[in-house]
């Protein structure tokens, strides 16, 4: 018997590649329950093989039957999981110390991550007060017997990696409910299980242009993987193109950092991938701020090239920025590398592509820009290893596969965009369509139509554009809807619900954080929440004086950004801990809510005044959305509130004498209402409070 183990093992070993890590922390001194994630009908015969031969093996039914052959060789229970009773037999096990074998999600997965766990499993964790070790299976979820073959594409030896985590255990709490504490302890393993699946997937070291190369060989370099309105690309020629491109770009390299001002697009995303193949650091810089604005972002980034296209300067009406920019940078067109790239660049790239050559880039950055609350843009140092980590860690929290497609015309200097929805498809084997401008409101819901996209991200004020236009049959085949960057409007949420259907998933982010922190998923969802933070995340809360709910977070894990870039100093490494700047409130499910940004608070008369409430309360009374609060100095009382508004009906006397009426403190009735014809937005669609403050100062000076 052992004997025929022995041959199963080296031929597994051999074709599968397998990779095991933490056989050595198992220690069955105490009973112990071991919990691997469920990706395959393989999962049981690789665990039987190389686990320690005295564990028990909780199984189906259904499934020994099936595989009555393997049951053979090792030790195991039959269970029904209908049956009630079957949870007190793993007890009995367990408490006998035979180490025990449990799929948590007690099902096969379909979406490629962890599905729900039953509360069976905390109850089993509760009353056994067992060591706990997480054990993660990479790779089989891509064999020939997983679920998934409609989904991705499957091979016949995929390369496998066993994981085993260090253990962990539950206690019961003396006069809780048992009911509350198996719910409790379920999520609890869940989460757990989570952070397991994503340490399993990370990396030290980390090179996008390699996870492309990488990410080819797993869907199959013929796959189409990104389109925009002009072309599409498979994997294939999106590599050739960029080693192509990169050949004529390497002689920028002494500069260390260029810059990018480029639409979303095919053009834009072989440009970052060329850059990213021979190690320089691409500065992503945002069109829509205005001259002034991009030129200190250039400046901060000490950037002397910048990377453009001919055909989008002259659609995007960006004469005059370029005509400013080329007084003092270098540029350089798209459609010129592009001429300049011979028929031996082509041969090249082609040799290089079918030898498999990676990069060897010592320099894997890249730089984002911040926008909004500072008055000089600081640039955002993201190393690709921060941008993966939040990959994996996005995947570890929502299911998406090769079956999905995503819509992306969020922009690539912002955060959102860039990472959720442009590499994270590209590294997935996710179909993506890049479109040039989220503001496009009638075109975009007939475009997710017409490609039957399955995802679709975007901020507040985009999704409600969207929703407006829409026909209620354009969205038909989306599964989810992701909101983020800005807080997610009530009458969006319920717009996308009556009019199409969809629960739109709200998220937090920051581009410090590469930028996803949390977000509400289908498993796990509270409304007017933004979810609870990501695997891999550590949280501090801070108190801050005058606010009584919630506090400051801060945050730390493997996707908060290098440092920053900061104008006439340089770079300034991150601290330990990033302060999100953001007021959040947790509740007892771990759900973050976030109050407002500490930045948008007014100190008026020495109370702490949240300028979000004051926004809140302004809409509610004028019954419309469009309404914006900033502060101005005020020597006397410290600051005052400015109150923005796009009607020119909205009257002060109005807003005061709903707020008396409804109870509210005199602190929040703004100094002044003013009326204006459109609240500013940034490229990313947030309001642009640096020029709304800008235009409530000039009202001073005009007043003055």
């Amino acid at each position: 018997m052992e004997f025929l183990l022995n041959i199963m093992r080296w031929f597994i070993r051999l074709f599968f590649r397998v990779k095991i890590q933490g056989l050595e922390k198992l220690d069955f001194s105490r009973p112990v329950i071991l919990m691997p994630n469920h990706t395959s009908l393989l999962d049981a015969v690789f665990l039987a093989l190389f686990l320690p031969s005295n564990v028990t093996f909780v199984v189906n039914t259904g499934i020994a039957q099936r595989f009555s052959w393997m049951m053979k060789f090792r030790k195991h229970i039959m269970i029904n999981p209908h049956n009630p009773y079957s949870i007190r037999q793993m007890v009995r096990i367990v408490n006998q110390q035979q180490p025990l074998v449990i799929f948590p999600e007690g099902r096969i997965t379909t979406t490629g991550g962890l599905m729900k766990i039953y509360n069976g499993i905390g109850y089993l964790a509760l009353r056994t007060g067992a060591s706990i070790y997480p054990v993660i299976l990479n790779g089989l979820e891509r064999s020939k017997l997983s679920y998934l073959g409609d989904k991705q594409r499957t091979h016949l030896f995929p390369r496998v990696k066993i994981t085993i985590e260090t253990a962990f255990s539950l206690n019961r709490e003396e006069g809780k409910s048992m009911r509350v504490q198996k719910k409790q302890a379920t999520e609890h393993i869940y989460r757990i299980l989570q952070n397991a699946w994503l340490n399993s997937r990370l990396k030290e070291q980390v090179n996008l242009y390699n996870e492309l190369l990488h990410s080819a060989r797993l869907n199959g370099a013929d796959q189409t993987i990104v389109e925009d309105p002009t072309q599409s690309l498979s994997y294939r020629k999106l590599i050739l193109a960029s080693h192509a491109l990169s050949q004529k770009l390497i002689q920028y390299k002494k500069e260390n950092r260029m810059g990018v001002l480029l639409p979303s697009s095919n053009g834009h995303l072989i440009a970052l991938f060329s850059f990213f193949r021979i190690g320089i650091t691409p500065a992503i810089l945002n069109f829509s701020q205005g001259i002034q604005t991009v030129r200190e972002c250039c400046e901060t980034a000490e950037i002397q090239t910048i990377l453009t296209s001919k055909q989008f300067i002259e659609k995007a009406g960006l004469q005059e920025l370029l005509s400013q920019l080329e007084r003092s940078y270098r540029i350089v067109y798209l459609e010129d590398l592009k001429d300049l790239v011979t028929y031996y660049h082509k041969v090249r790239a082609l040799i290089d592509y079918l030898v498999g050559h990676k990069s060897q880039a010592d320099t894997n950055e890249l730089v984002l820009f911040t926008s909004g609350s500072e008055a000089k843009p600081k640039g955002v140092v993201l190393t690709h290893r921060n941008i993966y980590a939040n990959i994996q860690q996005v995947l570890c929290a929502i299911d998406v596969t090769a079956k999905d497609k995503i819509f992306n015309a969020l922009p690539m200097f912002h955060s959102f965009g860039l990472t959720a929805g442009t590499i994270l498809p590209i590294l997935t084997g996710v179909q993506t369509y890049l479109y040039p401008s989220p503001l496009h409101y009638k075109a975009i819901p007939e475009l997710c139509y017409d490609k039957n996209a399955t995802l679709l991200f975007g901020t507040s004020t985009f999704l409600a554009g969207y929703g407006r236009f829409a026909h209620p049959y354009d969205f038909y085949s989306i599964r989810y809807v992701v909101a983020g960057a800005e807080p997610l409007k009530d009458e969006v949420r319920q717009l996308w619900m009556e009019k199409f259907g969809i629960r739109i998933l709200e998220g937090y982010g920051a581009t410090e954080t590469s930028p996803v922190l949390s977000i509400n998923t289908p498993l796990a969802y509270q409304k007017n929440t933004v979810g609870r933070l990501l695997p891999g995340m550590e949280k501090r809360i801070d108190p801050i004086a005058g606010i009584e709910r919630g506090g400051r977070l801060l945050v730390k894990g493997p996707n908060v950004m290098k440092g920053y870039l900061l104008h006439g100093e340089g770079f300034r490494p991150a601290d330990e801990w990033y302060d999100t700047g953001d007021i959040v409130d947790e509740n007892e499910d771990g759900f973050l809510t976030i109050q407002a940004r500490l930045k948008r608070f007014a100190k008026v008369g020495g109370e702490m005044i949240s300028l979000q409430l004051v926004e809140t309360l302004a809409a509610q009374c004028y019954d419309h959305p469009e309404v914006s609060a900033v502060t101005v100095p005020d020597s006397r009382r410290g600051e005052r509130i400015y109150l923005f508004t796009t009607k020119q009906e909205d009257r002060l006397e109005v807003l005061r004498n709903w707020l008396q009426q409804h109870h509210y403190s005199a602190m929040l009735i703004p100094a002044k209402v003013i009326a204006v014809h459109q609240l500013p937005l940034l490229g990313s669609g947030k309001t642009d409070y640096v020029t709304l403050k800008q235009w409530a100062i000039n009202q001073d000076r005009r007043i003055l």
